[in-house]
């Protein structure tokens, strides 16, 4: 076994198990490359020392109705930058009353990706948290991303129940109600209560602010308490 991290100190020695994250990927958002399709690192943060960790599997599931245009469009984006990392296992799928796997086109530009993908109308999250249900395999190591405001025109009971499912299975849950500069969500009040009732919070998210959400959640923070915090800041 490896020491415990030490987050006081950077190493210059790589490891996959040791990568900081939270520095990383907010020091590298900037350098997302249109035209090769990558996040290429100016540089990778590694803590001096690690424990040893498994792999997680992280699910970005985006809501393409239209009132969601540019929280999807930050998504498709971050979704395709935690797809470059290699130590996650990054899914990424995007739903309206369609459900549609955009994992195997995270290599293209998340923009034109999202543009060219043909969804119907209306919004159906029941039918999209169904599909990734499938890729939960270890739910102690799954992180589920779920960018919707919460405007269900699907099965709602049937929704909360399969949520109510994954935290209990040991998911952490996440449910973004905006992804914009702003961070203001607009959004179904009563669904969104009943899920903070089961431990899942839902607030908006400035994109800046995503590096920091993705480090505490995978560091184990406590979900409700990271969502307050990130809420409050500037």
């Amino acid at each position: 076994m490896l020491g415990a991290l030490n987050r006081n100190d950077h190493s210059p020695i790589p490891h996959a198990n040791s990568i900081d994250w939270k520095w990383t990927i907010g020091r590298n958002l900037k350098n997302y490359n249109k035209q090769l399709q990558k996040l290429i690192p100016e540089r990778v943060y590694f803590y001096s020392r690690s424990q040893r960790t498994n792999n997680w599997t992280v699910i970005v599931d985006m809501d393409q109705s239209g009132s969601m245009a540019e929280s999807v469009v930050y998504g498709a984006v971050c979704g395709a930058i935690f797809a470059s990392l290699p130590a996650l296992d990054t899914r990424v799928v995007a739903f309206d009353t369609e459900v549609v796997d955009l994992t195997e086109k995270c290599g293209d530009d998340p923009v034109d990706m999202l543009f060219g993908v043909q969804l119907g109308g209306g919004t159906d999250i029941n039918k999209s948290v169904a599909y990734c249900e499938q890729f939960i395999s270890d739910p102690s190591r799954t992180l589920f991303i779920l960018l919707t405001d919460l405007y269900e025109g699907g099965d709602e009971s049937q929704l909360v129940r399969r949520m109510a499912d994954m935290v209990a299975s040991g998911v952490r849950v996440i449910c973004l109600l905006a992804l914009s500069d702003s961070g203001v969500p607009s959004f179904d009040e009563g669904l969104a209560r009943k899920l903070a009732a089961l431990g899942i919070p839902c607030f908006g998210c400035n994109p800046q602010k995503l590096p920091e959400l993705l480090e505490g959640a995978l560091r184990g923070n406590d979900l409700q308490a990271l969502a307050t915090r990130l809420s409050e800041k500037k």
